[in-house]
């Protein structure tokens, strides 16, 4: 368990590690810093050298954030954007992180996923049950419900 109140320069050590280790919101730093039991005008003090100092950096979380969610968990552009605001991340980052993910790479993701979500439906013999367990599938990964009409007239 922490200490009440860790001090200053001790909790400044600790998040300028916990900054360096990975990119993070500004949100995930507060709430380490209240963890370590500092006053609400050291932790405002603290974030504003971390700003400066270029070890907090919002925009450049967001890009990583939609970046590595988008490639490594296939994430859509929906999802990865109401994550972002669960984050507190805000609206102008957000845009220019989901502007980042190339438009082709996306779409080819996309069909990625619809044809492995079609291949694990052959049994499926009900043509509409099919489309709707795809629609959903792809819904729940965050990608829009217009794309997915596409594919599915494509198909």
């Amino acid at each position: 368990m922490q200490p009440l109140n860790l001090g200053k320069e001790k909790a400044l050590e600790k998040i300028l590690h916990y900054c360096a280790y990975q990119e993070r919101c500004h949100a995930e730093v507060r709430e380490k810093l209240y963890s370590f039991g500092l006053y609400k005008e050291q932790i405002e003090e603290l974030i504003s050298y971390l700003i400066a100092e270029n070890y907090l950096n919002e925009e450049r979380f967001a890009m990583a954030f939609a970046g590595g969610k988008f490639r490594m968990k296939s994430w859509g552009r929906i999802k990865i954007r109401y994550e972002l605001k669960q984050l507190q991340v805000s609206e102008y980052c957000i845009k220019k992180a989901l502007t980042e993910i190339d438009e082709e790479e996306y779409l080819e993701k996309l069909k990625k996923l619809f044809i492995e979500k079609s291949q694990k439906l052959p049994t499926e013999k009900n043509h509409f049950t099919r489309n709707k367990k795809i629609m959903s599938y792809l819904q729940q990964k965050g990608y829009e419900s217009f794309l997915i009409h596409n594919l599915l007239k494509e198909f």
